[in-house]
């Protein structure tokens, strides 16, 4: 059998875009080493279109939440299986210097259709530290991501559709038609390897830089509300009976994937500025996240080798990019349409000819 595709990494990027490649009436074959602590399997999977200190809608949150609305649903109608869960996100105010600014920003229209309440003091919740109030952010939740790539592991697996293996960069050929692997054909491969890609010999010229994140699970004395996932540094993504994900830390210096006592220490304390419960810790994972120096994804076929392309790069914002992304990268893939040039990794194609120089000096 000849593919039409082959996706090498099967991590939210790389499920996302089989699955929509898939559905498109494509055959898709995945090659991926199954791998426990993966950055996708480690992260909390959160959904936020309104982030960071400064108060920014997240970049095209207009298209991406939809997108993904729509895709999860589309799984979780397939499976039979609720993966993901719509909730709002309390942002607490750390000062009234925050608050303040978000008065400002909030003049205009931009966040109507993300906002439904802004506090200007305490919301007097039980077991909430948040003196100087916060803002209700709706269209937000988070996605149960290990369980979704199980699902989607097993329904690849038993359909032939997956080699659960490493894949053998030597073991690559490009041919006229597309490429060869060991004994598999295919019209064009797509590398989706999260920070892996470093180490890729066709795209290690791309600016990722690898960010270890670290995550608790932790267990409170009593259950406050889990209706609402909260955020004050980090997030605290409810899952029930009491039980929490916290997270996570940013650390590029040090991108391996053990767990610190540092990071627990960080992560525990900025829980402790968000609630006055008491809390055990109960799990603790790290994982590496592929950032980009501009923040945004990478996507695009290599500049002198057309039988390959990448998709890699939405580092913490996966859960909301990778559905959209993925039907916009497979309709560039049928030529439909040209990737949109602020994911599209020919803005870094400079720094592809000064690699491929220091390789020819090198030889």
């Amino acid at each position: 059998m000849i593919y039409d595709f082959i996706v090498v990494g099967h991590g939210l990027a790389g499920a996302i875009l089989a699955e929509t490649l898939r559905s498109r009436g494509n055959k898709v074959l995945v090659i991926d080493e199954p791998k426990a602590n993966s950055a996708s399997r480690v992260a909390a999977g959160l959904l936020n279109p309104v982030a960071g200190k400064r108060f920014a809608k997240s970049w095209l949150a207009d298209m991406f939440v939809p997108a993904a609305d729509a895709f999860y649903d589309a799984l979780e109608s397939r499976f039979g299986k609720e993966l993901f869960f719509h909730k709002p996100i309390y942002k607490i105010f750390s000062t009234i210097e925050e608050q303040n600014t978000w008065m400002a920003k909030s003049a205009g229209d931009a966040f109507n259709d993300y906002i439904s309440a802004t506090y200007t003091q305490t919301i007097n919740q039980p077991g909430i530290e948040d003196p100087f109030g916060g803002i209700m952010i709706e269209k937000g939740g988070f996605l149960h991501v290990y369980e979704m790539l199980d699902l989607l592991t097993e329904d690849l697996l038993q359909q032939n559709l997956m080699l659960p293996e490493r894949f053998e960069m030597k073991e690559l050929e490009l041919t006229e038609e597309g490429v060869n692997y060991k004994t598999i054909k295919a019209k064009h491969l797509v590398f989706c390897e999260g920070y892996q890609v470093i180490h890729n010999p066709y795209f290690a010229w791309l600016p990722l830089q690898p960010t270890k994140g670290e995550v608790l699970e932790v267990q409170t004395e009593q259950n406050f509300s889990p209706e609402c996932i909260y955020n004050k540094g980090v997030y605290v993504v409810p899952e029930g009976a009491g039980r929490f994900i916290i997270g996570a830390t940013y650390d590029w210096r040090n991108p391996d994937e053990e767990i610190t006592e540092l990071a627990a220490g960080e992560l525990s304390e900025k829980f402790r500025q968000i609630t006055t419960k008491e809390f055990e810790v109960t799990g603790h994972w790290a994982g590496i996240r592929p950032a980009v120096r501009d923040r945004k994804p990478l996507a695009g076929t290599h500049p002198n080798y057309k039988q390959l392309s990448v998709f890699n790069g939405m580092g913490s914002k996966g859960v909301l990019m990778a559905p959209y992304l993925s039907q916009h990268f497979a309709d560039a893939l049928a030529g439909q349409t040209e990737l949109m040039p602020d994911i599209h990794i020919s803005r870094y194609f400079s720094l592809y000819y000064d690699y491929i120089k220091h390789q020819n000096l090198q030889l």
